[in-house]
């Protein structure tokens, strides 16, 4: 990779030379059929990634404007959903509940815990609600939801299935055919972004709404959108050739590129690698007495919140591990300062970890915090050999 830092946040995630490649080719029309040929293999690719039967939507904006398309499309102001929060991100789904006029009830796990599921049960039996919104992997907490338990549950009560995938989508499967537990359980609505698991550059939304949600969407006269209104990019996604808003047409490039890299990896390869990824650095952080906020059972393949021994300066940790060229990102809200968050997804390497567990490990003992490096990296590489 040319990148000269390892950039392991939650997102944006290193960026490979293809997709650099792709995305530095020469800018074209949107209408010009070469490019056009491009946006339609991305859009059919998407398709694949989800397995849906209604469409996708591969539009410019972030992960947000994905919240929103999902929200919009299919809760009216007055109408009510039910947030399931892991964290910080599950929480924004309240702010846009509150912009568009939607009743909301709010279900918050303590950090690092999922919402217990007895709760959503108690939830869904005393209220009635359009929609329950689900993070499926928080990004301020690295905690994973139980969608095994939490579909079935939602679709038992009769509510659509809201996912935030945005970062999941393409490392943690979200397989939108997929009956979990009986027929009619399944995801109706995934929203993610391009610059997490995928590995490609920020600036893309993808949204993916099943036939009952599109169906939804079809018996409301109106939505408080124009740009986020699905039905403006409907035809747009099944013909690429006209015009609703110029798509960002280098970055439909890298995107293209992007999923071309995840479909010929394998998306069930591609699972199991980032759930390898993950368990193997949580355990090899452990070696430093460094506890990752969410227990193993619970935790993301994705990213993961880990918590500073006693005596290590968040700011003086993060800070000499940059000047070492590796990139975390610092924890948020309540654990600012007490931990760090590290990502562990989409292009990034066996090698790339490796190199961070040694580089973490330096660090600590330049502050004074001795560690054994070679355990750790050991402890790491046992996981990595469990990779088919």
């Amino acid at each position: 990779m040319r990148n000269e830092e390892m950039l392991l946040i939650p997102g944006p995630t290193p960026v490979v030379d293809s997709i650099y490649e792709a995305m530095g080719s020469e800018t074209r029309g949107h209408t010009d059929p070469r490019f056009v040929d491009i946006y339609k293999r991305s859009i059919e690719n998407t398709r694949e990634l989800f397995k849906t039967n209604g469409e996708v939507f591969v539009v410019a904006g972030s992960g947000t404007i994905g919240m929103e398309m999902a929200l919009v499309n299919t809760v009216a102001a007055g109408e009510r959903i039910l947030i399931l929060s892991h964290g910080y991100f599950g929480d924004r789904f309240i702010q846009l509940g509150k912009a568009f006029g939607i009743e909301m009830d709010v279900l918050q796990a303590d950090w690092g815990q999922q919402v217990s599921v007895e709760e959503v049960d108690r939830q869904l039996r005393e209220h009635t609600y359009k929609a329950v919104t689900i993070t499926h992997a928080d990004t301020s907490t690295g905690v994973a939801a139980d969608l095994d338990a939490l579909v079935p549950l939602v679709k038992r009560h009769g509510a659509l299935v809201i996912l935030d995938g945005v970062c999941a989508t393409a490392a943690m499967e979200e397989n939108m055919s997929k009956e979990y537990g009986g027929p009619g359980n399944t995801i109706d609505v995934v929203l993610t972004g391009s610059q997490k698991a995928i590995g490609v550059p920020p600036g893309l939304a993808i949204v993916a709404f099943n036939q009952t949600a599109l169906d939804i969407r079809a018996k409301m006269d109106r939505v408080p959108a124009y740009y986020s209104d699905i039905h403006n990019w409907i035809p747009i996604m099944q013909d690429p050739s006209k015009y609703f808003a110029t798509p960002p047409v280098n970055l439909i490039y890298a995107y293209d590129e992007g999923m071309r890299l995840v479909m010929e990896e394998g998306l069930e390869k591609r699972y199991a690698r980032h759930t390898t990824f993950g368990r193997g650095v949580r355990h090899a952080l452990r070696e430093y007495g460094m506890k990752p906020l969410a227990e193993e059972k619970v935790a993301a393949s994705t990213l993961s919140c880990i918590r500073y021994p006693e005596g290590v300066n968040d700011t003086d940790f993060r800070k000499s591990l940059a000047g070492k060229g590796v990139i975390v990102a610092g924890a948020l809200a309540h654990l600012a300062g007490k931990a760090f968050r590290i990502g562990h997804m989409g292009n990034t390497t066996e090698q790339m970890l490796i190199d961070a567990i040694k580089k973490i490990g330096e660090t600590l003992n330049e502050l004074g915090h001795p560690v054994e490096i070679e355990q750790a990296v050991k402890r790491l590489e046992e996981e990595m050999q469990t990779i088919a």
